[in-house]
C-alpha cells in the first residue's frame, strides 16, 4: 500500500482499513492528544520537528505494527497508532497481515 503526502487523512484511513482490516489513528504531527482532521492532506499534518521526510511510505502486510508506525513517522512526519480488531492499540510485534 503506497501512501503519499498529497493523500487526505480520510482517504488514508479508509485505504488502511480496506487493506489491513483494522483502523488507524492519525495524529497532528507527533502529538499524542490531537487527532488529525479527515479533510487535511497528510503533508499538512506533518510535524515541524520531522525534518526532511521522503513524503512517501510503502506499507506491506509482512511489516510489524511497530515498523509500520516508525516508517510513517520517518517518511511522512506524523504519528499514527494502528488499532487491533477490538479497537485497542495493536501490539508492536504483530504483523499487519495478522490483524484482521
Amino acid at each position: 500500500m503506497k501512501v503519499h503526502g498529497k493523500m487526505l487523512v480520510k482517504n488514508f484511513r479508509k485505504l488502511f482499513l480496506d487493506e489491513f482490516g483494522v483502523a488507524i489513528n492519525v495524529h497532528n504531527g507527533f502529538s499524542t492528544g490531537s487527532f488529525a482532521d479527515d479533510g487535511e492532506s497528510l503533508s499538512a499534518i506533518r510535524s515541524e520537528k520531522a525534518g526532511k521526510v521522503t513524503g512517501e511510505v510503502d506499507l506491506h502486510g509482512n511489516m510489524t505494527v511497530g515498523t509500520a508506525e516508525k516508517a510513517i513517522a520517518e517518511g511522512l512526519g506524523f504519528k499514527v497508532q494502528i488499532q487491533d480488531k477490538t479497537a485497542k492499540n495493536a501490539d508492536n510485534d504483530l504483523r499487519l497481515a495478522t490483524l484482521r
